[in-house]
């Protein structure tokens, strides 16, 4: 792991690998730098020289109390700017508004971005919230993470089945008390669409075609940004770089490596 330490002072870490142009990866709640892109690191190191960012509270970036999504933001753009050269950056999930809000920052430093299904801060009700919190005192880290993929991102039943049996279950019960903290960031986050149009860099948003489209701001954004195109994994929900990495790292260098 390298570090930096932010304009605010916070540590912020990274794992470094690959070679080729530069990208910047910012991984999503219930999961790190390693976990969330796994599956997909052997098929990306040859292509991009890859900085994945240890969010807060995993790796050896800080771990912070209360924290806000704007705070995270601040630390993914410290780390573009330490790199001193244009990057291409992608983020999952409540990552995705990580990278969007970092791209907003340093918009002169995003050669293009990619967002898979950044989440509507108003997808974490309050009750939902509270009992998330009550979970979490208790420790019952299996009962919330069923609860945030019930009640949150309307996982099927029959889909969460699937998960308990795979290796990402136990990866998201490791890092459930770090994601409420992500969870508290977005319930309270102010998502302003308008400070987005003048944004210049193209942008690719990815949505899989079994997700409910209502949960995330693609299509909002769609309707802002001047350089932006919709692309729809097929057969994938919210973890196509899991589900599908082969077809999820075509969709990403197609569309990075294009006329880069």
């Amino acid at each position: 792991m390298r570090q930096i330490t932010t304009p605010t002072q916070t540590t912020v870490s990274y794992e470094q690998y690959g070679s080729g142009s530069a990208l910047v990866l910012v991984h999503g709640s219930f999961s790190d730098h390693e976990t969330n892109w796994a599956l997909i690191k052997p098929l990306i190191e040859p292509q991009f020289t890859v900085y994945a960012i240890a969010r807060r509270g995993r790796g050896k970036t800080d771990a912070t109390q209360n924290h806000s999504v704007e705070d995270e933001s601040q630390d993914v753009a410290a780390l573009v700017k330490s790199l001193d050269e244009a990057v291409f950056l992608l983020g999952h999930s409540y990552g995705g508004q990580v990278a969007l809000g970092a791209a907003a920052l340093v918009p002169g430093a995003i050669r293009k971005l990619v967002l898979y299904e950044p989440p509507w801060p108003h997808i974490i009700r309050r009750d939902t919230l509270n009992r998330l919190q009550e979970l979490a005192q208790s420790g019952n880290w299996d009962a919330l993470v069923t609860t945030f993929c019930r009640e949150v991102i309307a996982m099927p039943v029959d889909e969460l089945n699937d998960l308990r049996r795979t290796q990402f279950w136990s990866d998201m019960l490791a890092d459930a008390k770090v994601s409420l903290g992500d969870i508290r960031a977005l319930s309270r986050y102010d998502f302003d669409l308008d400070r987005l149009r003048d944004l210049q860099f193209p942008v690719r948003l990815q949505i899989g075609t079994e997700s409910r489209r209502d949960l995330y701001v693609t299509d909002a954004l769609a309707s802002v940004l001047p350089q932006v195109r919709i692309e729809a994994l097929p057969g994938q929900a919210h973890e196509g770089m899991n589900t599908a990495p082969d077809l999820y790292v075509e969709s990403v260098s197609r569309f990075l490596l294009r006329s880069a």
